[in-house]
């Protein structure tokens, strides 16, 4: 159950992300709020995984998560540039995420 908490706030780092984009530096109210709640249930959610899993475990998959997720939402929905070199760190971070999963007790 943790890891599912831990991919959950994973995917509520994204929303969070994504919707601070869009609220404008908090000028627009709907993105604002979506901001904020997304905000607390990811590390509500993260909390809660660090009850089993490790720190490290936990903090970096959760950071992971939501940097490729916001990588990929900002190509796909903000048209943001698609780079050899983006794409080759996204990859790096994917790999390293991988490895701390399969090393976590």
């Amino acid at each position: 159950m943790a890891w599912v908490s831990l991919l959950v706030a994973g995917l509520l780092e994204i929303v969070w992300a994504f919707s601070m984009k869009q609220s404008e530096s908090f000028t627009r109210l709907v993105p604002s709020i979506i901001t904020l709640v997304a905000m607390i249930g990811s590390f509500w959610l993260l909390a809660l995984a660090m009850r089993t899993i490790p720190l490290g475990t936990a903090y970096t998959i959760w950071t992971g998560i939501g940097a490729v997720g916001a990588f990929v939402v900002g190509i796909v929905w903000l048209a943001e540039p698609v780079t050899a070199m983006r794409v080759a760190a996204a990859v790096l971070i994917v790999a390293g995420l991988v490895l701390m999963k399969i090393s976590s007790p």
